[in-house]
């Protein structure tokens, strides 16, 4: 596994999570290559808030202390591993096994830290669709992508196609 990859699908967990979307294919993967439970809702729910402000922080670009503090929470624990199918070596940052909620920290957290201190290969981005609060990872060639959904870009573009139609006077 490359290390980009891998920063760059740890990202796509930690947004999973605040988002509040249901364990998905990436997380349950995510946690039988490590060997880690599906954590308790009450544990999770522990994580959430640190973990939305770093999130939040990395999509804003800035201020880093919620990064910090994710990190200074649940410090990461890094070591090399060839667990992967190609037996190429990359860098952990929880060891296999852990209390599900300290390797969802320490990984979630090392994760942002680098994408918050620039990592090119992954930008998080907050929706720009009117009353929504999800984030996205921004995986499009050019990084300009602007919803966290399909949904969210169609009800968008369909409400500027609406407000205009209301502007315009009939022929």
């Amino acid at each position: 596994m490359r290390h980009v990859a891998y920063i760059g699908n740890l990202t796509r967990l930690a947004v999973e999570l605040v988002n509040g979307d249901g364990p998905s294919d990436l997380r349950r993967e995510f946690f039988v290559q490590h060997r880690v439970t599906e954590p308790d809702a009450d544990s999770l729910a522990k994580l959430l808030p640190p973990l939305h402000d770093a999130v939040a922080a990395v999509a804003d670009g800035g201020p880093i202390t919620p990064v910090n503090q994710l990190l200074e929470q649940f410090p990461p624990v890094l070591y090399v591993s060839t667990h992967d199918e190609s037996g190429g070596a990359h860098l952990h940052f929880a060891h296999d096994g852990e209390s599900p909620i300290a390797w969802l920290g320490r990984s979630c957290a090392a994760a942002l830290a680098h994408v918050i201190c620039g990592d090119p290969d992954v930008t998080v981005g907050r929706c720009q669709a009117d009353g929504c609060a999800r984030f996205h990872v921004d995986d499009s060639r050019n990084r300009s992508r602007r919803f966290c959904s399909n949904t969210c870009a169609s009800r968008t573009t369909v409400a500027a196609y609406r407000a205009r139609r209301k502007t315009t006077p009939n022929d």
